[in-house]
């Protein structure tokens, strides 16, 4: 217990170090957290996810709860209106090209069937929210590729718990249902925001009254993990009820200047989070983050090494199908050295694990090579966007992306507007 103990605090020690490192190397904390807990994992089996029970995966859900908050609060509504459709069609393209690419390399390389192949390629067919989100935050982006970015993170999430389920059906049952599926994709993103929208609003009128209340910090965290609840019991999707609750609790003042109809809405008297509340919020993602990306390392599990090789094949080909990706889904007005960025933003994470699992949970003859082929990827595409993330700011890769980029905007003229903005 004392060398637990010991273990935790080294660790919050070793993640500032990694955050400072970053602002003087560029070189993302994502990496050495993930080593670490692949060398304590994996490597040397000091510990596995075992050790921690069902409190490993409330901790790693309740780290993406809060991520996603957090990364909410930070947006406002004009930069959504500007990149919500840039976001979308990234979101979309991004999970077509992914499956369509991985589908038939699964198929051909590990020997799996058409379905349980797509079934694959929808598993890694999105970007990790918890890797992305603390990632952007830190890059030097134009506000409206950040926020395009940090939408389809959380919107591909969604997309491809979905389809993924649906497929695993399918798989079962030998029968696909498209029209079923995209009803749920719909009414989940639809539904979600709904419940995240009106639980904030509601929040936001009786903060004041909480505030009251002592020891009262934690009470909106608290709150957002109950709309997250909320939206999952009823069949919705929690991380999108989270996004949008904080997206409009940080958006508060601009809804309170709006006239809205109605003696109810004439009453309502919503109020801001307070400077502590935000100084607080990003402290515990700080460490949510950090045990997180910890906790991904130790995860990790590779029986064959064959389709840990394979895992490494598609990642290849998922970054370079990523180029594309952007050509086709970013504004031509986004500079290259942006779009550059957002060609090499493709990590996986905490739903492609946790999708991983459930072939083999559900009996399906190739789950195991499906688990382990998408750890893999995980892995290899957290390191590949930290090193091509590092590379692109160094300016080392920028050439070849710049180029194969060319149909966006040169940086020199970005670089002019964003001068002239200070």
């Amino acid at each position: 217990m004392e060398l637990v103990i010991i273990g935790i605090g080294v660790l919050t020690f070793l993640a500032h170090l990694f955050a400072a490192l970053f602002e003087k190397t560029r070189v993302p904390d994502v990496v050495p957290l993930v080593l670490l807990g692949l060398a304590v994992g994996p490597v040397f089996g000091l510990v596995g996810p075992a050790a921690f029970g069902k409190i490993g995966g409330v901790f790693t859900t309740l780290a993406l709860v809060i991520i996603l908050f957090q990364g909410g609060l930070g947006l406002n509504f004009a930069a959504l209106r500007d990149s919500v459709g840039q976001g979308s069609r990234l979101t979309f393209v991004n999970f077509i090209l992914s499956a369509a690419v991985v589908g038939p390399l699964a198929h051909a390389l590990l020997g799996l069937g058409w379905l349980e192949s797509f079934m694959a390629g929808s598993i890694v067919g999105g970007t990790s929210s918890a890797v992305v989100i603390p990632m952007v935050a830190k890059l030097r982006l134009q506000e409206r590729t950040r926020t395009a970015l940090f939408l389809e993170s959380a919107f591909s999430d969604v997309l491809c718990i979905i389809v993924t389920l649906a497929l695993l059906q399918s798989v079962r049952s030998n029968e696909l249902r498209p029209g079923i599926m995209a009803g749920q994709i719909i009414s989940s993103f639809t539904m979600a925001s709904v419940i995240g929208s009106v639980g904030a609003v509601f929040w936001s009128n009786i903060l004041a009254r909480v505030r009251e209340l002592e020891n009262s910090l934690f009470m909106t965290p608290a709150f957002v993990c109950i709309v997250f609840g909320l939206a999952e019991l009823l069949g919705f999707s929690g991380a999108i009820a989270a996004l949008a609750f904080g997206i409009v609790l940080g958006n508060v003042d601009t809804l309170a200047r709006l006239k809205m109809p109605g003696p109810l809405f004439s009453r309502l008297k919503p109020v801001e989070l307070n400077k502590t509340e935000e100084a607080l919020f990003a402290e515990i993602v700080f460490l949510l983050k950090t045990f997180f990306f910890v906790y991904i390392g130790l995860s990790m599990q590779f029986t064959h090494m064959y389709t840990v090789l394979a895992g490494l094949g598609l990642t290849a080909a998922l970054f370079l199908t990523r180029v594309a990706v952007v050509r086709w889904s970013l504004s031509p007005s986004t500079s290259r050295s942006d779009a550059s960025l957002a060609a090499v933003m493709t990590p996986k994470g905490l739903a492609a694990a946790v999708l991983a699992a459930m072939p083999l949970q559900a009996g399906v003859a190739s789950g195991a090579v499906i688990q382990d082929m998408v750890y893999a990827v995980v892995l290899f595409s957290i390191g590949a966007t930290t090193l091509l993330t590092f590379l692109l700011e160094r300016g080392s890769i920028s050439k070849p992306y710049a180029a194969a980029l060319s149909n966006f905007a040169p940086d020199e003229g970005v670089l002019e507007v964003r001068l002239e903005g200070r």
